[in-house]
């Protein structure tokens, strides 16, 4: 009785071990970073599973001495089927750590595809020689000797190369773990599956349990039992690996956004520098503008002023005064006319009287005058009413593209595209030029592309711009219409009228 309850005990811890590993490992096995390593770890926990119900069953077969040997037919069936499965299973856990190449992937099924079809053939072979009950214990025999330990041998190896692949990736610890995992399997396979059960196949006629008792003063079972803890143990202290990788990856991620967030707040820094100065610079023009044009042509209307009056004082003829006052004339349309270049440089009075494509269309023409370079404008979709703050920015977009392809581009042709859609207005920009490197821009071409980028951003819009040396610009701002233009809009197509 006492020797009954110990080998139950050793069964139940054995199937214990390798059925906790095959859950456990079906439970964390999806969350390995490695493709191969999550595709190896599906038929590994299939062994566990498997193999740790194999020995429950062999416990309660034990327990009732009737069926410890002489079993039923479709019980001996059914063991030898499940402990042949959950061996294929294990050489395919193994074969699959060994493909470390996409090629070698596409064929590693091949050796457990393999060893099924010698273990099969030998099955086949001992039906016809063996009585039913010699037949059980040789196929249980067969099908360690052609299984259990060419699958432990493969899960061993595979596991060495995981191994290494742990030491390359830092992560040390595990790697010692996965090749403890390899050192159980293999003495797991090699020793523990080598003595086996007394049977005519040989060696197993005199390397078989009873010799194993004899030499080391326990049982196999035992010996099976304690490697396939150790494996256990080891197989689920690696599966941690991938949780730490995990970690290791958002570290990494964490970091880098940071890392970007310090670099876009410093852009932005030097971007809201770059604005005071640029509007420093805007009003020492204006000042320069109105001094030199304007403040001169007022001068000089003044003095001519004061020349009329003391010509009439002193009653100069009619002709003279004539010819003074259209001197006079002349002088204050030329102020008045740069007065309007001032202050539609600073804001065009188009945009509030005839709407962005029209503006657009005004802008090309005066642009055109400076530059040798062709500008076609297309106006897509049914034109919006924009709200003035989102149809300035768009404009000032579209002006700050522009300014770039007369200074720095260098075309002869620029299309320009604005497009009405039903949620966003979106401008594209493309011209001919000489392009430049989008990893390598040069510093008046990068402000100039904030400064687009950062007013697309702030109205919640998308800005791209694509360029390549020798081929050309081109540029995308998408936004979308204001709060107001869109409540509004709803509020129209509900109404009884647009019904």
């Amino acid at each position: 009785m006492l020797e009954t309850s110990y080998f139950v005990t050793i069964y139940f811890l054995y199937g214990l071990a390798f059925y906790s590993m095959g859950l456990l490992v079906a439970i964390e096995g999806g969350q390995a970073p490695d493709p191969r390593l999550r595709k190896a770890l599906r038929p590994l926990a299939g062994f566990g599973l498997l193999h740790g119900a194999h020995e429950w069953l062999e416990m309660f077969q034990f327990a009732d001495n009737s069926l410890a040997l002489a079993e039923l037919p479709f019980m001996a069936i059914g063991r030898i089927a499940i402990l042949a499965v959950s061996f294929i299973s294990l050489a395919a856990f193994g074969s699959y750590l060994l493909a470390t190449t996409k090629q070698s992937q596409r064929y590693i099924l091949l050796i457990p595809l393999g060893l099924e079809a010698v273990w099969t053939f030998g099955l086949l072979t001992l039906r016809g020689s063996l009585s039913p009950n010699e037949m059980w214990v040789a196929a249980d025999v067969w099908t360690r000797y052609t299984l259990a330990i060419p699958a432990a041998i493969l899960a061993a190896s595979g596991l060495i190369v995981q191994q290494r692949i742990f030491r390359k990736t830092g992560l040390v610890q595990f790697g010692r773990d996965a090749l403890w995992a390899a050192i159980a399997f293999s003495w797991y396979g090699l020793a523990g599956q080598l003595f086996v059960h007394a049977s005519t196949l040989p060696p197993s006629h005199i390397l078989n349990q009873d010799l194993f008792l004899d030499i080391f003063g326990f049982p196999v079972q035992l010996f099976r039992a304690l490697t396939a803890v150790g494996a256990a143990i080891f197989i689920v202290r690696f599966l941690r690996s991938f949780q730490v990788e995990a970690d290791q990856k958002m570290a990494e991620l964490q970091a880098e956004r940071l890392r970007a967030s310090q670099q876009r707040e410093a852009l932005k820094s030097e971007l809201y520098r770059r604005v005071i100065e640029a509007q420093e610079a805007e009003r020492q023009r204006i000042a320069r503008d109105l001094h030199d044009e304007t403040g001169q042509s007022l001068t000089a209307i003044g003095l001519g002023l004061r020349g009329l009056s003391t010509s009439i004082s002193q009653q100069h003829t009619v002709r003279q005064s004539e010819k003074t006052l259209m001197q006079l004339e002349r002088m204050i349309a030329n102020s008045l006319n740069e007065l309007q270049r001032v202050i539609s440089d600073l804001r065009p009075s188009h945009l509030d009287d005839l709407g962005l494509p029209a503006t657009i269309r005004w802008y090309l023409g005066q642009a055109q005058e400076r530059t040798d370079c062709d500008f076609d404008f297309e106006l897509i979709g049914e034109e919006q009413e924009i709200c003035p703050e989102f149809m300035t920015v768009m404009f000032r977009i579209f002006q700050e593209a522009i300014t770039n392809v007369i200074k720095h581009a260098d075309a002869a042709y620029t299309t320009i595209r604005l497009i009405f859609e039903p949620e966003v207005m979106r401008l594209e920009i493309k011209d001919n030029g000489h392009g430049f490197d989008l990893k390598h821009p040069q510093e008046q071409t990068t402000w100039g592309l904030l400064g687009m980028q950062e007013r697309t951003t702030l109205l919640g819009g998308q800005f791209l711009v694509n360029s390549t040396l020798g081929g050309g610009t081109q540029i995308e701002s998408v936004i979308p219409y204001c709060p107001t233009h869109t409540s509004g809009k709803k509020k129209n197509d509900n109404s009884p009228s647009s019904g």
